[in-house]
């Protein structure tokens, strides 16, 4: 196997996921960085023959809920590394674990610290606009905090211009100030900052003064995407009435919804329901929520996302194959194509098909952990291989 840097490529003799099904000993064209042709022809002149006869080509990967870069730029409450080292560590790891379309789910909150609008304003410079020769194709996933009121022309601007490619709306203000509550508050949050309990208690009592107008953002901030045709998402919904109101704001992905009966909810409006891989791995949610498998069961799962681990996310299909919930032609669908459709980019990612983004994975068969991974392509450019 040759790396290419030609713009007319044929991948010969692997076998292809295709939307319909595997489609062995393939030829594969590729032309300007998107899939042309898939068959079982001859290469035609003009193209650059590469042998890839006995790997699996697989669609990429397409994440578009992830925050494991987090712990990249602050390994330890507190203790902060540069953003370019941070995000240009996250890249490579994405790629070791065959993602190739990446949303860096970036928290606007009301905290301070790593989850700051200044943070997030730094944040999407690095990935952005500076210059760090980053291989996966990066985009925006603002989860926006109702108590976040500060600077919404400024959210408002990053909508308007095409900076954020997704928006889900997150409340994660304690309902009460008591000590109980704080104190299963405080246990996520100093993981993060170093903030005393007096600290906490001020910051979240400032957080529920500033709901009511975080509510009124947050509907203008809603209208503002649909109109721009930015998609939607909203965030652990745990009763009827959440789904209701995501259901008005025609809400097109539901983040980890709390029950079965809620996704069903979810579905019966349309959105996708959006769970993390880390669920099925590690046996089920670690907030108490439903688990994928059970959901995956129920009929009510259509994306999975790596939420706070990568490798999760491939070798989950493997062992949805292996549990028997479904087959792995159809459960590699919920870590490529279906997050693709649910993000609006199904046009140009998400499949091995003609017209599409050249984005794919060589994979030798018969094992499922990302180290089975022998060369990744982004826009029929290969950016990683591995011996």
């Amino acid at each position: 196997m040759q790396p290419s840097t030609t713009t007319k490529i044929a991948l010969q003799g692997a076998d292809v996921l295709t939307p319909a099904d595997w489609l062995r000993d393939a030829t594969v064209l590729i032309e300007e960085g998107r899939f042309i042709q898939i068959d079982q022809t001859s290469k035609p002149s003009g193209f650059v023959a590469i042998d890839v006869t006995g790997l699996q080509m697989l669609p990429g990967i397409v994440d578009i809920h992830g925050d494991a870069f987090e712990r990249m730029i602050c390994p330890r409450p507190g203790v902060n590394f540069p953003l370019e080292i941070a995000i240009t560590e996250n890249d490579r790891t994405l790629l070791a674990a065959g993602i190739t379309t990446f949303y860096y789910s970036i928290t606007d909150s009301f905290e301070p610290g790593l989850r700051s609008r200044d943070t997030a304003r730094k944040l999407i410079d690095t990935i952005l606009h500076q210059s760090l020769n980053l291989k996966v194709d990066s985009r925006i996933h603002i989860r926006h905090e109702q108590s976040n009121t500060e600077h919404h022309e400024e959210l408002c601007e990053w909508l308007e211009n095409g900076t954020v490619h997704l928006l889900s709306l997150n409340n994660h203000v304690p309902d009460a100030t008591d000590d109980a509550t704080l104190t299963r508050y405080t246990k996520g949050l100093q993981q993060r900052i170093k903030l005393s309990l007096p600290e906490i208690r001020s910051l979240v009592e400032a957080a529920i003064t500033r709901q009511d107008e975080g509510l009124h953002q947050i509907e203008h901030l809603v209208e503002q995407a649909h109109r721009l045709g930015i998609p939607v998402a909203s965030h652990d919904d745990e009763s009827e009435a959440d789904v209701a109101l995501s259901k008005r704001r025609q809400v097109a992905i539901a983040e980890f919804p709390a029950s079965i009966e809620l996704a069903a909810k979810s579905h019966e409006y349309g959105a996708s329901v959006l769970m993390g891989a880390p669920n099925l791995i590690r046996g089920g949610s670690h907030v108490g929520y439903m688990s994928v498998a059970a959901a995956a069961e129920a009929r009510v799962l259509d994306c999975l996302c790596s939420d706070y681990h990568y490798p999760s996310l491939f070798h989950a299909p493997f062992k949805m194959a292996e549990m028997g919930l479904m087959p792995f032609e159809e459960s590699w669908k919920l870590v490529s194509t279906h997050p693709a459709k649910a993000a609006e980019i199904g046009d140009r990612k998400g499949a091995i098909a003609a017209g599409l983004d050249a984005d794919f994975l060589l994979v030798k068969p018969g094992y499922t952990l990302p180290s089975a991974i022998a060369s990744i392509y982004i826009q029929g450019r290969e950016v990683a291989r591995h011996a």
